[in-house]
């Protein structure tokens, strides 16, 4: 008898530690300080240790901004999914139909409508999680109707972005919205609309080139990447090394580019402020 195999495999077999799941624990992408996620979840997702600001889901973006978590969705128009039938390693129209099935959204953009502090706001807001929050023509339509919806029932619009800039699937078709979405904003503010726009970690490429930085007020999440190209991609376009913090909010901030940087824990009574300035409304005490 081997008493090895016999008496020892099976004692360590069962005092054998159960199997994690998988998605128990975040990484922070800043300290790398491992979180647990119903913790991460009640701090709005920023690290208890750092402060970074990790990405925040819709949803719980609208729970939080929106008075009592109560707000009511917008269905947007439907835009043509794959108009160029482009593939790369894979066919366009499958990964729409993978993120479709991961996020249970039809595109990037979600738009909702309810108060902050009994001020009725319109609020558009991007997933970083479809396609790393790429602008292509659903989220132009997105954009626009969200304008058109404010301008109808007269009220400020708020839109928060996270995204990577335009849609390279859609190619020009994709660029075209910065156009498209500049001249909504520029419709709202000629109906002397509030429009104010929160810039989250990352804003870059077509987004930041076109409605993200048209508020009537930026304000950024501390910590949030800002930019148009990649700070490695300048540095070998320019030959020069870039300044410490270059793209981050509060670098951007102190040249002018950016209003306020805020906590995410207080973006919240930041806009209710703004809202009753621009509104020259009461907020609700």
């Amino acid at each position: 008898m081997n008493w090895i195999s016999e008496f020892v495999r099976p004692k360590i077999k069962k005092t054998s530690t159960k199997e994690v799941a998988d998605n128990l624990w975040t990484k922070c992408p800043e300290c790398g300080q491992m979180l647990f996620n119903k913790e991460l979840e009640k701090d709005y997702f920023i690290c208890s240790f750092c402060g970074h600001h990790l990405r925040l889901p819709v949803e719980t973006r609208f729970k939080m901004l929106f008075d009592n978590g109560n707000y009511r969705s917008i269905t947007l128009p439907k835009a043509q999914d794959d108009p160029l039938n482009f593939k790369d390693t894979k066919r366009y129209i499958d990964r729409l139909r993978t993120y479709r099935r991961n996020t249970h959204n039809d595109d990037a953009l979600s738009v909702a409508v309810g108060t902050i502090n009994g001020i009725k706001t319109t609020i558009g807001a991007l997933d970083f999680g479809f396609m790393g929050g790429s602008m292509g023509i659903a989220v132009g339509e997105g954009i626009i109707k969200a304008c058109d919806m404010a301008i109808k029932a007269s009220t400020p619009l708020v839109l928060i972005s996270a995204s990577g800039g335009a849609r390279m699937q859609e190619g020009m078709l994709s660029l075209i919205q910065m156009a498209r979405t500049t001249a909504a904003i520029n419709n709202l503010k000629e109906r002397h609309l509030p429009y104010i726009s929160v810039l989250t970690d990352p804003t870059t490429g077509g987004v930041s080139a076109s409605f993200a930085m048209l508020g009537d007020i930026n304000i950024a999440e501390q910590g949030s990447i800002i930019g148009f190209a990649g700070a490695r991609v300048i540095e070998q376009t320019i030959r020069e090394t870039l300044p410490e913090q270059f793209q981050k909010a509060e670098y951007l901030r102190e040249h002018g580019m950016i209003d306020l940087v805020v906590n995410r824990l207080e973006l919240r009574d930041k806009l209710a402020r703004l809202l009753k300035l621009l509104t020259n409304q009461s907020t609700r005490t």
